[in-house]
């Protein structure tokens, strides 16, 4: 027999190697076999009887590897995957296969017990144990560890008396994982909670696969809804997957989830050790029912059983894989529960217009919950016009809000206050002759952070100290922070409120996620006055103390080419803004703005946000942009800029000649990149090549191609044709191809 076996490495072809006598193996499993002077592992892709032109020296396959089998729907997203992302399949297959057989076996849990006489040589420490074994039920097991803490000694001492034969190890059973009781803490839902909740589990019962919105005002109970849908699927002994943008949102759900059923969620993300992970493949390969929470990651997990998928804030852009094989997960989560035949649920108070157009069209069931629990009304929101009442010099905090947060303090209540801004400041610079510090391999500035005293690029990752002189005068003393960061926000802060308890919350600060872990409690347990953060803080976090939200620049984000500029720009604040009065006491927000009437604001401010999506649905709809319309990006990178640039414009050219054979038949048949009923309904139109935004990273020169196309149109092999046509690019340039761009950088 012949297994064709694809290899998570960066080609789309399946290698053929021989079944060895004895080796039966089935499409899904995991081998390992050799590839070039090394074994690997790979997946059976297929099994096919061996062909007479079949190649005489074909290798042959060394064995199974200890790993669960990739279930056919598994495969088959691979396969869907590839095909729309344009990557290779082995680069997608290597997101799929987890390799866990380095994972050492989970060391045997021993206990003992008493077994014999004393010891000849009895010393104290010896003598505390045995009182200690003596202490419980005869003939009763202790875990050794436990009983050496009982005694206060060291588990060297136990081990003695083992030695001696007064105490006898004894393997104690593997303690089974606790599994997610659906009945446990059960939640009194309001009426509005329980009219949504039955319409989820209704789609669950209905079977088969089904999109639903699942939309409500920030602290409305989304949560406490869908948790009755998780219970459902339990119920059925189905697996659910909850996908998450941020893993700091984590550990606030998981102990939400514990609350409810009475058991922690499976953990899927780049904070979980190999150990638990492997654990969790064994569990989801076996069918066990489990719910698992995760980033992007998650998605490819082996689910034997999966009956539910939730995208948990589905409008963030923190979905988008944005490097090596380039994704949006809460596109590929539907396409993954359309193929295991399951419900998905969107959650979201702000849904991204992509979900408000489907939901509308009747594509999506929407389930709404517009008030929040308990009748709390949402926060007051007004605008700081920083023409009228600006900061003072070198500050960012206008009289207004600080007065605001002053107010709050005395209240004995906590001010959050936004900036969507990393480190201290974005840009430094000399007094003296000038120089601003920029990236050595980016066109972009050093951001600096002074927390760890050091200049960073925010692009590649490039760390430098902060130097005490200009390295270009030698000037000492006179470089200089421009603009803020948060960092420099709370230098600010603290001078305006110097008892205040401060947390600043940014995914760069030392300490990582577990250190964010640990402030999120601090402010949930009320141990900070002020909290500053980046969007972070926007993300679904319930402050119950949180009376006063801060904006402190209301206006980043709404200018650029980016299509979706304002549409993110407003569900950022409606989020952020939302955090405010969530527990017993009202909540207020000011939004610090240099343009109070520009169409985000003046959303915020008047409530209507049908208003402003239905204006924003209209210029997409006028434009042909998404969901009305579909871009590819192309981005070709080299060391040498003339080279990326020789190459991108050959992407252009080829993208005229495809259009032009493809409407050759018609009479004046375009030219530019435009082709009529090409690969579909209406038109291709290739736009570039541009310079990219940021026109140099890691010491590659970027040049970038827009390909707007038809909302039905068959983007993919128009892209696919397009870049055959082009040819292989020479000189270490390269191409990256992203279908539906989240980023315009």
């Amino acid at each position: 027999m012949i297994a064709d076996v694809l290899m998570p490495v960066g080609v789309d072809t399946a290698y053929s190697y021989r079944s060895p006598p004895g080796l039966t193996v089935a499409q899904g499993d995991v081998v390992v076999a050799p590839l070039g002077p090394r074994q690997t592992l790979g997946v059976v892709w297929a099994v096919r009887e061996e062909r007479a032109s079949e190649h005489p020296n074909l290798k042959s396959l060394i064995g199974k590897a200890p790993l669960p089998a990739l279930p056919k729907a598994l495969i088959d997203f691979v396969e869907w995957t590839a095909r729309w992302t344009l990557a290779p399949r082995g680069l997608v297959l290597r997101m799929a296969l987890h390799d866990t057989s380095a994972v050492p076996p989970e060391a045997p849990r021993i206990g003992v017990r008493l077994a014999g006489p004393p010891p000849q040589r009895l010393t104290p420490a010896r003598q505390r144990v045995l009182q200690a074994a003596a202490a419980v039920a005869p003939g009763a097991v202790l875990g050794k560890r436990a009983l050496a803490l009982e005694a206060g000694v060291s588990t060297s001492v136990v081990d003695a008396l083992i030695d001696a034969g007064t105490l006898e190890a004894v393997a104690l059973a593997v303690e089974p994982e606790k599994l997610p009781d659906p009945e446990h803490g059960a939640q009194l839902l309001s009426p509005a909670q329980e009219a949504a909740s039955e319409a989820l589990r209704r789609q669950l019962r209905q079977g088969g696969f089904s999109v639903m919105l699942l939309e409500g005002v920030t602290g409305s109970g989304k949560t406490e809804v869908y948790f009755e849908a998780v219970a459902e699927a339990l119920r059925a002994d189905k697996q659910v997957l909850i996908l998450m943008p941020e893993i700091a949102l984590t550990t606030q759900f998981t102990q939400r989830f514990e609350a409810r059923f009475g058991a922690r969620p499976g953990e899927w993300h780049s904070g979980v050790s190999p150990k638990r992970k492997a654990q969790l493949l064994t569990a989801l390969a076996a069918g066990e029912r489990c719910a698992v929470i995760g980033a992007r990651s998650a998605l490819t997990l082996p689910f034997a059983k999966l009956g539910l998928v939730i995208i948990d804030e589905e409008h963030d852009s923190g979905y988008k894989q944005e490097d090596g094989v380039i994704y949006h997960a809460r596109d590929m989560a539907v396409v993954r529960a359309r193929l295991e035949q399951a419900p998905v649920v969107l959650v979201s108070a702000t849904p991204s217009i992509e979900t408000r157009v489907n939901a509308e069209a009747g594509r999506y069931g929407r389930v709404l919950l517009p008030d929040r629990v308990s009748g709390r009304p949402l926060p007051d929101i007004s605008a700081v016009d920083l023409r009228r009442a600006p900061p003072a010099k070198d500050r960012w905090l206008s009289p207004t809000l600080v007065a605001g947060i002053a107010d709050t303090i005395a209240a004995g209540e906590q001010s959050l206050l936004f900036l969507n801004r990393r480190g201290y400041a974005p840009l430094t610079v000399c007094r003296a002759c000038g120089h601003r510090f920029r990236c050595a391999q980016c066109s972009a500035w050093l951001v600096e952070h002074r927390f760890t005293r050091s200049l960073r690029c925010h692009h590649c990752g490039h760390r430098e100290k902060r130097p005490e002189a200009c390295p270009e005068c030698g000037a000492i003393d006179t470089l200089a922070a421009c603009g803020p960061g948060v960092e420099r926000l709370a230098e600010e802060v603290a001078g305006h409120f110097p008892q205040a308890r401060i947390i600043v919350l940014s995914s760069d600060l030392p300490g990582g996620t577990e250190r964010l872990r640990r402030e999120f409690a601090e402010i949930t347990e009320g141990k900070a006055d002020i909290v500053i953060g980046t969007q972070l803080i926007a993300k679904g976090h319930d402050f119950k103390r949180v009376a006063l939200v801060g904006v402190v620049d209301g206006d980043i984000g709404q200018a650029g080419a980016d299509p979706r500029a304002n549409e993110r720009t407003f569900q950022l604040l409606q989020q952020v803004t939302g955090r405010a009065g969530r527990g017993e006491t009202g909540g207020r927000a000011l939004i610090q703005t240099y343009d109070p009437s520009s169409p985000v604001i003046s959303a915020m401010l008047s409530g209507d946000a049908e208003r402003f999506y239905e204006s924003e649905i209209a210029a997409r709809r006028a434009a042909g942009m998404p969901p009305f319309g579909r871009l590819a990006s192309l981005i070709v990178s080299g060391p040498r800029a003339q080279e990326a640039l020789t190459h991108a414009r050959a992407i252009v050219q080829a993208a005229h000649r495809v259009s032009s054979q493809d409407s050759a038949q018609q009479d004046g048949a375009p030219r530019g990149g435009l082709a009529k009923n090409a690969f579909g309904k209406g038109s291709m139109l290739a736009l570039g090549p541009a310079e990219a935004p940021i026109a140099v990273i890691r010491g590659r020169h970027r040049f970038r191609i827009l390909v707007k196309a038809p909302r039905n149109a068959d983007l993919q092999s128009y892209l696919r044709a397009v870049i055959a046509e082009a040819g292989r690019p020479r000189g270490g340039v390269r191409l990256i191809v992203d279908v539906d761009p989240q980023s315009f950088l």
